[in-house]
């Protein structure tokens, strides 16, 4: 991936949009190294992008390589925590195939939905915060008293980063009363299975640090990287 860093701020009004469809978040395509059309490393993305499409619905993660240097691939999947096996199928599916149209000859690239993150590279990244690729999202609507909110909201999401680092799935969602106004707030961690423990609760402290930039006030808000994400909502939006 690119050494540069990228940060899209996203309104509202485009959340709704794209979690309501079938449109991606947001995707990123590198910018420096691209592959030739029908060479050895397109056939070898391909390759992957057909075993992951296959490993990554059975367990809601999977990652691989595909080929031998200089032409070697290097791709992960992962789906929500709550997103069934046919819902995460269908959308790693979607995921391998809009990619390359937008990145058709990028050697690395990424792409968020809201059930399912995709990406790939000509460089081993595995295990590896990525810290490069990551994009706000906030609900335009604004709380009363911001300050106390803001450490309802942060207080909610340290607790999941606690428990979450330590699943097995690097997952973790709750809620949470708040007393102004009094109602419930909703959270949810993730990381990309291939970090370490340590390095999962690491990425995770990293963007909760991003709570302000991001959605100071906000009734709802994300952050969403290359390697974990949070979310937090005034209403229920995992499933059961």
């Amino acid at each position: 991936m690119p050494s540069s860093s990228f940060f899209l701020l996203l309104p509202f009004s485009f959340l709704l949009l794209s979690v309501n469809g079938a449109d991606p978040l947001f995707h990123f395509c590198s910018s420096f190294q691209n592959f030739t059309a029908n060479g050895p490393y397109e056939s070898n993305l391909n390759k992957l992008a057909g075993n992951l499409n296959l490993q990554v619905p059975k367990q809601g993660f999977g990652f691989g390589s595909s080929g031998q240097d200089p032409d070697q691939v290097y791709g992960l999947g992962l789906c929500r925590g709550d997103v069934s096996s046919s819902d995460c199928k269908n959308c790693v599916a979607d995921a391998s195939s809009e990619i390359r149209k937008r990145c058709p000859t990028n050697k690395a690239a990424i792409i968020w939905y809201d059930n399912c993150l995709y990406k790939y590279s000509d460089e081993k990244f595995f295990g590896q915060i990525d810290n490069r690729n990551r994009f706000y999202m906030w609900n335009v609507r604004v709380v009363n008293n911001s300050a106390q909110f803001n450490e309802d909201v942060k207080e909610l999401l340290n607790e999941l980063a606690d428990e979450a680092y330590a699943t097995p799935k690097l997952y973790k969602t709750g809620e949470s009363e708040i007393e102004d106004p009094k109602n419930k707030l909703y959270g949810l961690v993730q990381c990309t299975r291939d970090l370490s423990n340590g390095d999962c609760k690491k990425c995770l402290d990293g963007i909760i640090g991003e709570l302000g930039s991001c959605c100071d006030g906000k009734k709802g808000g994300r952050v969403v990287g290359g390697s974990c994400n949070f979310r937090y909502e005034m209403y229920p939006f995992v499933n059961a």
